[in-house]
């Protein structure tokens, strides 16, 4: 068998790696219109500062086999961290997530937003709530209006760019936890409770930014690697395909799904309609390097209102590791969102940036010494309220003709870093399972 695996981010890296290791005599060639792997684990270097140019990405998962796996990878070359993230709001840092943190807020703030919370979920277990249909709507219904107000409303208007009532909310009602009540009502009185557990513990490698995970798992495959070779056109020839002129008995795509009618040839134009209609959320990532070491332990900050400038997220590198920074200097990495293809003017957004994080006391304007800023498209898939309807158009589709898709982008589903390598685990034990399957077609 001769597969084609179409984008060399940590999904077709982990296909190509497991295949590889899995069935060593089988054939596969990735293709990748970039000069380097890694897809959105892609960090760079600048004067001495490392940072993940396409958002900050750490490694954590529950699947304790597959967490084997990615330190094997590095070589145990890891730092080993604990999250300390929090919220930056009216000048306090609070406990992050929000729920979890109400005994850091003012006392009218936190009175607001615990009984907010508490009149949501008795509506809900009394069956009183209205359902929600939309994001807006399932803030609401979850959070109540005190947190809606202070942190979730904005938050998400600054990092979707979207009115909340035109998106879709079942994306997010099974990727949030449930904070249980205890731990919430804890959180209002000052009993430190910690949310989102599974990701407490996190790693991240030790040199090379989040992009030597992909790297190293590149590295054995190398040679299957074709860079700088975007795919310009695929069709099914029988019951093969053809990829830029050359045959594959299996094709499995990892690029973004709006994307496969500018490749793939026949597209029923319903399918196509649908596909065009897929959207994504864009970001611009700033490195911001300093000259003293960081005075803080955080991991990383969401800054969710407009008054502390255009970032959503701030991220702490030099807490990731030390090898990202300098000796005695430190770093942050700012994210800012956009949609459609303009990003905001890169110099004025960055000197905006500054001038809030130095009125903030977040970091100090004087002693910046280095700044990058990098673009990354298809950064989250956007989630309007047509998203499920079409999204499921496309992957039927693709599905009945037997051009497979696979991962974040691919699948276009909200996946975290461990997320993308299971799901090239899955489905190269799937393809491997129905070839040696003598009632599947070969």
């Amino acid at each position: 068998m001769n597969i084609a695996i179409l984008g060399a981010g940590i999904t077709g890296l982990t296909i190509g790696h497991r295949l590889a290791e899995k069935a060593p005599g089988l054939d596969f060639t990735l293709f990748e219109q970039s000069p380097c792997v890694g897809g959105l684990l892609r960090s760079a270097r600048v004067d001495g500062f490392t940072y993940d140019a396409a958002g900050g990405h750490i490694i954590y998962t529950r699947d304790p086999t597959l967490r084997n796996h990615l330190h094997e990878l590095l070589g145990g070359r890891i730092v080993e961290n604990r999250r300390e993230t929090r919220i930056f709001f009216k000048g306090r840092y609070v406990n992050y997530p929000f729920e979890n943190g109400l005994g850091d807020l003012a006392r009218e703030d936190n009175f607001n937003c615990l009984k907010g919370y508490v009149d949501a979920y008795v509506a809900r277990e009394t069956g009183t709530a209205t359902e929600p249909t939309n994001l807006r709507e399932w803030i609401l219904w979850r959070f109540g209006e005190g947190i809606a107000n202070a942190f979730m409303f904005p938050y998400n208007e600054k990092i979707w760019k979207s009115d909340l009532t035109d998106m879709s909310y079942e994306w997010v009602s099974g990727r949030v936890p449930d904070a249980p009540p205890d731990d919430v009502l804890k959180s209002a009185v000052g009993i430190r409770t910690e949310g989102y557990t599974h990701q407490l513990l996190f790693s991240y490698p030790l040199e090379g930014g989040i992009q030597s995970l992909a790297d190293a798992t590149a590295e054995p495959i190398r040679h299957h690697i074709r860079l700088e070779t975007p795919v310009d056109q695929v069709c099914r020839e029988g019951d093969r395909w053809r990829v830029n002129g050359q045959i594959f008995d299996r094709v499995v795509s990892t690029l973004p799904l709006g994307s496969i009618p500018d490749i793939l040839e026949d597209m029923d134009s319903t399918v196509v309609e649908a596909a065009r209609s897929l959207r994504h959320v864009n970001l611009l990532c700033f490195l911001i390097g300093l000259d003293y070491p960081t005075p803080v332990p955080y991991s990383w900050i969401y800054l969710p209102h407009d008054s502390n400038g255009p970032v959503n997220r701030l991220t702490h590198l030099s807490n990731y590791s030390p090898r990202n920074v300098p000796p005695e200097c430190s770093s942050v990495m700012c994210e800012v969102t956009f949609r459609g293809d303009t990003p905001p003017d890169p110099d004025r957004t960055l000197s905006e940036i500054i001038t809030c994080l130095d009125d903030a006391d977040i970091i100090q304007r004087s002693h910046i010494i280095a700044t990058a800023v990098s673009r990354v498209d298809h950064a989250y898939p956007f989630y309007d309220l047509d998203f499920g309807k079409n999204i499921q158009v496309v992957r039927d589709h693709l599905d009945d003709i037997g051009f497979d898709t696979c991962g974040r982008t691919g699948r276009m589903e909200y996946f975290n870093t461990d997320h993308c390598v299971a799901a090239g685990f899955r489905y190269v034990d799937r393809i491997l399972e129905k070839s040696t399957d003598p009632r599947s077609p070969s």
